[in-house]
């Protein structure tokens, strides 16, 4: 029914380990955090009554409910465009559409079957969730709510991520437009929320907030207003309205936006020569010659800063994110100017500066786009097969990787500077003292040189450009979301010592383990294995000594020092003991 394109990646996805071996983890995950959470409870105070139970149950639903769907959402919507982005780097794409496969069987069917992995992992889940009501505090109809939220989100990321790869010739571009988008589209409901907006009532939110519709979901009072149809319901039907009319724009306009111009077959400079006046082939004077650019000694760098390698619609990524960082910056101003900014608001039952969480959140959305790119400008060296031309010159490894380093920073300097800036901004208003203040902008430097070697790292040991940017975005993620929400449960369950390390102990042990999997699957080595399990343990630990306010000297040391032996770690492989190598004499032998 959805055309060949689907009935092929349904027929072989199910063969593939990788599916299996994806959803155990994420049920495995999962079930440990309802365990980690049972155990830490009951240490506290033995579970006896239904009340203590309830609890318990509502608990882990608030807790598990907003995780799904916030790893789900990230997965949909990163690997279908990388799924897009795939076939056409590989041109596959193009030869889909000299078939007689309409657009319809293209577009939904490339949908269609990335939604395969997300929802086989959705699916695993539903046992687990409902067992919560059999704990009380829960009820059926909220984990169905719940469920409808979290599919109709991942369904409209789906469409977004593949209507964009569809649109956008470069992965990067398809990325980032991507999340982008998604980004864009939640705050413009949030805005809504807020009731500034004359003729839109703040209940209509509901409807295109999947942050409002999911807490309205978890809620088990039910929800007050005007509206008839209650806010899960509502944002159900209307996510799945506009992803509808989100993959019919696709269906569309696929054959109009591919093959773009740049894959386009030009005509030879023979065939647009115009023929002399008097009837004789012109002659070499009469052709238009460029003058030659003049390049660095470092050629890799040069193409990177003086060229649109990533293509001219990097500057509408750069409007999409200059106009998130106008809206947070105008959080900012109204916290600054009502006096928020310089009160404390309670997080895990700590105190924090208000302007903690939009700060954070523009971090973490950069270093995301920057750590895109850096995976991205390598995979596309390797899926047009520059790379194989790379190797065979006379460029040293430490050219190409500090040439890509560099240059990707240097693209994404608006994505760098801004943060920054809003955080130096905060320090001359005195919300932060001088001292936060440069722990702060240095500790962001490290950071952004950290995720743009995780980048490059991935782009060189992982041969499928999809496989190396889910790696290297989902290493990101984890480092910053799944540190994160362990140091939640640790502090929101505070209890005995002997009773919180062992979940905790698993959960940094396990994400250890996963990220040496992911930075050392082609290149192990014991500084990759250090770095790989003293990571999550130093984010753990800088969290929790930033929410606790000790002194913020233990929070920015170990940060810089542990995220400056990670990247060393990546880098002094490659510019040794390089796989991929580009040196011009790789057998050993002397040079002629």
């Amino acid at each position: 029914m959805l055309g060949p394109v689907f009935n092929r990646e349904a027929t072989v996805a199910p063969k593939r380990p990788r599916l299996y071996l994806s959803r155990s983890l994420y049920l495995l995950t999962l079930f440990l955090l309802l365990c980690t959470g049972y155990l830490v409870l009951s240490g506290m105070r033995p579970l006896r009554t239904a009340g203590d139970l309830s609890r318990f149950g509502g608990s882990m639903f608030l807790l598990l409910a907003p995780l799904q769907m916030l790893l789900l959402t990230f997965q949909a919507a990163v690997g279908a465009t990388s799924s897009v982005a795939q076939e056409k780097d590989r041109r596959t794409l193009i030869l889909m559409l000299l078939t007689r496969l309409s657009g319809f069987e293209v577009v939904v069917g490339k949908l269609a079957s990335s939604l395969i992995v997300v929802l086989s992992m959705l699916a695993a889940a539903l046992p687990l969730f409902l067992v919560l009501p059999l704990f009380g505090g829960v009820s059926a109809g909220q984990v169905a709510d719940v469920y409808a939220v979290t599919l109709s989100t991942l369904v409209f990321a789906t469409a977004v991520g593949t209507v964009v790869g569809l649109w956008r010739e470069k992965t990067f571009q398809s990325i980032a437009f991507t999340v982008l988008a998604i980004i864009l589209w939640v705050a413009i409901w949030e805005i809504v929320g807020t009731g500034i907006i004359p003729g839109l009532a703040s209940e209509w939110a509901a409807f295109g907030s999947p942050i409002r519709a999911l807490l309205s979901a978890l809620s088990p009072l039910p929800a007050s207003g005007s509206l008839s149809v209650g806010p899960a319901v509502g944002y159900s039907l209307f996510t799945l309205l506009v992803a509808t009319a989100v993959t019919a724009i696709g269906i569309a306009r696929v054959r109009v936006w591919n093959p773009s111009r740049e894959v386009r077959i030009k005509p030879s400079e023979s065939e647009t020569e115009p023929a002399a006046i008097d009837g004789s082939t012109a002659t070499a004077a009469t052709w238009k010659a460029r003058t030659a650019r003049p390049v660095w000694s470092n050629p890799i760098l040069w193409r990177e800063v003086r060229t649109w390698a990533y293509g001219r619609k990097v500057l509408l990524i750069r409007l999409a994110y200059l106009l998130i960082c106008a809206l947070v910056a105008a959080i900012l101003y109204v916290s600054v100017q009502n006096g928020l900014a310089f009160e404390r608001t309670g997080v895990g039952g700590r105190t924090l500066p208000a302007v903690t969480l939009p700060v954070a959140a523009i971090g973490v959305i950069s270093l995301l786009l920057v750590n895109a790119l850096a995976v991205n400008s390598v995979t596309t060296e390797r899926d047009v097969l520059a790379l194989d031309l790379l190797m065979v010159t006379d460029l040293r490894p430490a050219e190409f990787v500090f040439g890509k380093i560099w240059g990707v920073l240097y693209v994404t300097k608006e994505m760098l500077l801004i943060p920054l800036a809003m955080l130096i901004t905060l320090g001359w208003l005195g919300v932060m003292t001088i001292e936060n203040t440069f722990y702060a902008t240095t500790g962001a430097l490290v950071l952004y040189l950290f995720v743009a070697t995780v980048g490059v790292h991935c782009g060189l040991n992982y041969p499928a450009g999809r496989t190396a940017t889910l790696v290297s975005l989902g290493t990101v993620f984890f480092l910053c979301v799944g540190v994160a929400i362990c140091m939640v449960i640790m502090v929101s369950f505070r209890g005995a010592f002997e009773l919180q390390l062992p979940p905790f102990l698993a959960m940094i042990l396990g994400g250890g383990a996963g990220l040496y999997a992911a930075l050392g699957w082609r290149n192990p080595s014991s500084a990759i294995f250090v770095a790989s399990f003293t990571l999550p343990l130093i984010t753990f630990y800088a969290i929790t000594q930033f929410l606790l306010q000790r002194d913020q000297l233990f929070v920015w040391l170990p940060v810089v020092c542990g995220y400056l032996f990670a990247t060393a770690a990546m880098l002094i492989p490659a510019l040794s003991e390089f796989d991929v190598s580009l040196e011009q004499n790789r057998g050993g032998e002397p040079s002629e």
